[in-house]
């Protein structure tokens, strides 16, 4: 697929199949996000890939809690890849959101579909949150970017919002 096709036609997609994404178009999302530019080429973000049911539905119960909801923030996605950053690193919030940004692409020019959740930065500094990183073999301190859901949709692919009339301003 053209990068700039790529660029404009990803969507973020809210309802999802139970089929699991396939392995060789997750390895390719993954590569895509560990090539994502880092400040000085630091590379602090962490990608955790959550593919079992029990984990994404903990995950899922966290992250709608900070929403003060009940329901799934993960829309029944399949795959979730848990986005970290080191706080050490003075881009880490740069560096992992352009983490996200990558894996998002890349599964849309792979033919999966994608959405970024928020919330990580309050799951992961809760102590629930924190006692997950220890079982990872993770740093505590890490912090959340972000959650990237993925999977097939059920559905067709949303239309994209119109452009706000002022996006682009040449002074």
């Amino acid at each position: 697929m053209d990068a700039i096709e790529c660029l404009m036609g990803r969507r973020s997609v809210r309802a999802f199949s139970k089929e699991q994404v396939k392995r060789e178009q997750l390895e390719v999302i993954l590569k895509a996000g560990e090539y994502a530019p880092t400040g000085m080429g630091a590379q602090s973000p962490v990608m955790v890939v959550v593919q079992d049911e029990e984990t994404i539905g903990m995950l899922s119960k966290m992250n709608a809690k900070v929403m003060g909801t009940t329901g799934d923030p993960f829309y029944g996605a399949p795959t979730v890849v848990v986005v970290l950053a080191d706080p050490k690193r003075m881009t880490y919030i740069e560096d992992g959101s352009l983490v996200m940004g990558n894996l998002m692409n890349a599964a849309y020019a792979v033919g999966v579909d994608s959405c970024w959740i928020h919330r990580a930065r309050e799951v992961f500094a809760s102590d629930e949150g924190k006692a997950l990183l220890k079982k990872w073999g993770l740093d505590e301190g890490l912090v959340g970017i972000g959650n990237c859901i993925l999977g097939y949709r059920s559905g067709a692919l949303p239309e994209a919002k119109p452009r706000k009339k002022d996006y682009i301003l040449f002074r």
